[in-house]
C-alpha cells in the first residue's frame, strides 16, 4: 500500500497557520478540526509543523502562555515528509525511528496531504483483515 492510496482512502484535506499566528489560534484550529498536528504554510510553501506534543512541552511545561508565543517560536521547521508513491512500510519505519506522529504529503514541493500514525494503524488493520478473508476462504474451498 501506498501514500497515494491512504490519502485517496482519507481524504486529502491539510489544515494549517501561519508562523505569525499565537500558538492559542494554532490550537483553537487543531480543536476545532480534530487534529494532533497542524502544518505550517506560508505562500503555498511547507514551513513547519505543531503538535498537540509541542505544545506540552515547549508550552506548558516551561510555563509559557499560548496567547502571546507565536506559532514559530516553538513549531519544528525541519519537517520530515513523504511522496505520494512511498509505500506504507517506508512511512512506518520513519515514524518509528523520527519518533514522529505525522508526515506531511509532498508532490513537487507542493503540500498534498498529511497521514498520521491513525492513518497507517488503519491501513495495516485492512490489509490484515483482507488477508485473514482470503486465507480463510482458500482454507474452506
Amino acid at each position: 500500500m501506498t501514500v497515494s492510496q491512504i490519502l485517496n482512502a482519507k481524504g486529502k484535506e491539510v489544515y494549517s497557520v501561519l508562523s505569525s499566528h499565537t500558538v492559542y489560534e494554532a490550537l483553537t484550529v487543531m480543536s476545532e478540526k480534530n487534529i494532533g498536528a497542524i502544518l505550517v504554510i506560508e505562500d503555498a510553501i511547507l514551513k513547519g509543523i505543531l503538535s498537540e506534543r509541542d505544545y506540552a512541552r515547549k508550552i506548558v511545561l516551561k510555563d509559557k502562555s499560548s496567547k502571546e508565543t507565536l506559532v514559530k517560536e516553538i513549531m519544528v521547521s525541519e519537517v520530515i515528509c513523504v511522496k505520494p508513491s512511498d509505500t506504507l512500510e517506508y512511512c512506518m519505519e520513519l515514524m518509528n525511528t523520527k519518533k514522529i506522529r505525522h508526515l506531511p504529503v509532498l508532490e513537487e514541493d507542493k503540500v498534498i496531504g498529511i497521514i498520521s500514525i491513525s492513518d497507517v494503524v488503519k491501513a495495516i488493520i485492512e490489509i490484515q483483515k483482507d488477508t485473514i478473508n482470503h486465507l480463510n476462504s482458500y482454507i474452506t474451498q
